[in-house]
């Protein structure tokens, strides 16, 4: 894969990111590193190795999600500093202009 300007304002330009020629030259630099290092990967004798699924040998160790009871109404207002009827009182975030 060639690195040359024209892939670079591709990619400037699909991130919405501006840079000075200096900077582009330094992702050149950067891109040409970090694709060659790619294509050395690829050159691997991987024969015999099997691939790699999962980290640890452990497969989906979640809980099933099963519904549970939960605070009702009454429980989580009784632990609130303020109130107002059956709901939350908090003080004002939003003031208008």
């Amino acid at each position: 894969m060639e690195v040359n300007d024209a892939l670079i304002d591709n990619l400037s330009n699909l991130a919405r990111l501006e840079f000075s020629a200096e900077e582009k030259e330094g992702i050149k630099k950067d891109l040409r590193r970090m694709i060659e290092f790619v294509e050395k990967l690829g050159e691997l004798d991987t024969t015999g190795v099997e691939p790699l699924l999962h980290m640890s040998p452990s497969i989906n160790v979640l809980r099933d999600d099963i519904p549970q009871g939960s605070v009702t109404r009454e429980q989580a207002l009784s632990n609130a500093p303020a109130t107002d009827g059956t709901y939350f009182k908090v003080p004002k975030v939003i003031r208008k202009i």
